[in-house]
């Protein structure tokens, strides 16, 4: 105890007597550090942890889009491909690749006609015969398409379909059922179509054209007569005349001495271009057509895929065009040369679009632009398909019928025409029966597209032609597409509407005991 008094009392006598110099800092108790830890790792480990945080976002809002886009049905987006190509006036639009199983694409091809408005029809390049070029028919393979002839422009196609398809396309046509589909044509003698097939004098057709007895012919009484299609005493050459000396009257009719004038011109007129084919047409085969819309066999609809693909036209088109038509030649069987479509002209309407035509046209006629004959079987003897003119230096129709030569008689001359093609089965043909107007659409009648099948010799030959119909009035064509539409969809809501109406009808006893 008192040496820590004396030890307290010589420190103060230190601190009093021996002072620290000027120049040292007062002294000042240490002070104890906060030593704060290093925040290097925590900011690094922060760092990953959000870029892994909005990677992860990422991920899932691409994963959104994506179910998103691809989560839509085939149909649909196939049909907005095809209505885009539409719009914008497209040469060639994507054709959809034909699925394995084929499903319905009635709603796709309204919605395709329903956003039409101008489009061009493709069309190949033949570059010169013998040519070979690769084409998509289905997805994962390419076939070769080879140029036959420039005049028409005319492909083969090997390997179109499968042995089994064709199989399958002859029993569906058997199943269907076929028909005879012999046409005659008027005897040697009766060559002249200008001339009525039964002899009526002046008067009584006169008094059959003047439905009200009036005394006076007006249009729509020899129009009336023209839509029946009864050429037995009056052909459509006899009214185009009768109608060109209607309207160059003033009053709009004809009295019976004007029409005895215009009539006996009519007769004496000389034939038109080309009707000597159609007065000469025979065929001898049996046929059937095959539905090829929704609801059809898988094989029917896989081959409209194949036609759409390999064409690059429209979807709509082939599904507005006419069936599928198989046939069946036995020995013996032909068909003389032909044309499959028709020239235009302004007293004549196509017959697919009927709905949209002009009722005062005389006759309707088959628009066919392009046309897909497809070879079922092989056959053992003859049933070659010829075409007698083709690439000719040029076309007269008086070439044709030379020295007691017929050259559009298949039945005696088949083997004196330019170009035989012999029938191997799964092979297709390809051919235009129109020329391009120049302007993207179909133009004039492909006269060098004349046609015709070879008399089978031995052994049975079936053939299947798909037709695409293509009006030549571009804007006919869209109009008919339109209206096809709108008749569709009416059909369509008033379905609905029935289907509403049943759901909240109330179930009554009766209805009950009619179910049960």
């Amino acid at each position: 105890m008192e040496a820590s008094a004396e030890l307290f009392q010589e420190q103060e006598e230190f601190e009093s007597d021996d002072p620290l110099p000027s120049f040292l800092p007062p002294y000042r108790p240490p002070t104890r550090l906060h030593i704060q830890r290093s925040s290097i790792c925590s900011r690094a480990y922060f760092v990953v942890v959000m870029v892994f945080f909005h990677l992860y976002i990422l991920n899932v809002i691409g994963l959104l889009l994506y179910v998103h886009y691809y989560n839509v049905s085939p149909e649909v987006m196939s049909g907005e491909r095809v209505a885009s190509a539409l719009d914008s006036g497209s040469e060639s639009p994507p054709p959809p690749p034909p699925p394995l199983h084929p499903a319905p694409v009635e709603s796709e091809e309204l919605h395709v006609m329903e956003h039409s408005h101008t489009f061009t029809l493709h069309r190949f390049e033949g570059i010169r015969v013998g040519h070979v070029q690769q084409v998509s028919i289905v997805p994962g393979r390419k076939h070769e398409m080879k140029t036959v002839s420039l005049k028409p422009l005319l492909f083969e196609i090997q390997g179109f379909l499968s042995e089994e398809e064709c199989r399958v396309v002859v029993q569906l046509a058997q199943l269907k059922g076929l028909m005879e589909s012999q046409t005659t044509a008027a005897r040697r003698g009766q060559e002249d179509s200008s001339q009525p097939l039964l002899s009526l004098s002046t008067q009584e057709v006169f008094s059959l054209l003047d439905l009200n007895q009036d005394g006076l012919l007006q249009k729509q009484e020899i129009v009336s007569h023209s839509r029946s299609q009864d050429g037995t005493w009056l052909n459509p050459e006899n009214l185009r005349h009768i109608l060109t000396g209607l309207d160059s009257c003033p009053t709009g009719t004809l009295t019976f001495e004007e029409f005895s004038h215009v009539f006996e011109l009519s007769r004496l007129s000389a034939p038109q271009p080309g009707r000597k084919l159609k007065s000469g047409f025979k065929q001898r085969s049996k046929h059937t057509w095959l539905y090829q819309g929704p609801g059809s066999h898988h094989v029917l609809r896989s081959l409209r895929n194949r036609v759409i693909s390999l064409t690059r036209l429209p979807a709509a088109l082939l599904e507005l065009s006419e069936p599928l038509q198989v046939i069946r030649y036995e020995p013996g069987d032909f068909s003389h040369a032909h044309h499959d479509s028709s020239p235009a002209h302004a007293d004549t309407a196509c017959s697919h679009t009927r709905l949209a035509g002009n009722s005062s046209t005389l006759t309707e006629v088959s628009c066919r632009y392009l046309t897909m004959q497809l070879s079922l079987s092989a056959v053992e003897e003859g049933g070659e398909t010829t075409f007698p003119v083709a690439d000719n230096r040029t076309y007269e129709e008086q070439a044709l019928h030379q020295d007691g030569v017929d050259l559009t008689d298949t039945q005696e001359t088949c083997d004196r025409g330019n170009l035989r093609v012999k029938p191997s089965a799964g092979t297709a043909l390809l051919w235009y029966n129109h020329l391009s107007d120049g302007r993207g659409w179909m133009g004039e009648l492909d006269e060098y597209s004349l046609h015709g099948d070879c008399p089978l010799r031995r052994g049975l030959k079936w053939l299947a032609n798909s037709w695409v119909n293509v009006d030549p009035d571009q804007q006919q064509q869209a109009r008919y597409q339109r209206l096809v539409a709108q008749r569709h969809q009416s059909q369509a809501a008033g379905v609905k509407q029935e289907q509403q109406e049943q759901q909240q009808q109330p179930l009554s006893h009766s209805n009950l005991h009619q179910d049960l």
